[in-house]
């Protein structure tokens, strides 16, 4: 199970994100927390669970547990698995209600992300959190 949203939070995020004074540097930090993001089995890497309008495959699973959902993802591209542990950290472990009242614009203005990431990068991130909130919407 990933530790993204219960041991490491979008606050915890938004701190270490502001220790670096350059992009590369802050890059360099995203796809280092997508190697910590455990990777999928192949048995998961379905055409059910592709997020489509990413410019990489990236592959996002859901499971509830009680009242809170679940997520494992991952991907074929070093920054996008950085990206889906940003995300991660932001909805996983959460409530259905607390996954859709979560403002992920301020988050991700707070990380200054979106003015860094290609037009491709930040549609396909765009689609990663729509999946997730259409996950919640239905779970609620």
């Amino acid at each position: 199970m990933s530790q993204f949203g219960t041991d490491i939070t979008s606050e915890d995020i938004i701190d270490s994100l502001s220790f670096f004074d350059t992009w590369e540097d802050r890059y360099k930090y995203i796809i280092d927390l997508g190697r910590e993001l455990p990777p999928l089995d192949d048995s998961q890497r379905t055409d059910v669970n592709i997020v489509r309008g990413c410019q990489s495959q990236v592959w996002l699973v859901s499971r509830r547990e009680g009242d809170r959902l679940y997520f494992d993802a991952d991907s074929d591209a070093f920054i996008v698995k950085g990206l889906l542990a940003v995300v991660l950290a932001a909805y996983n472990g959460k409530t259905p209600e607390q996954i859709l009242s979560f403002d992920i614009d301020a988050y991700f203005e707070q990380l200054n992300l979106m003015k860094h990431l290609s037009v491709t990068r930040g549609n396909g991130l765009r689609a990663m959190v729509k999946r997730i909130q259409d996950t919640a919407a239905a779970a609620s």
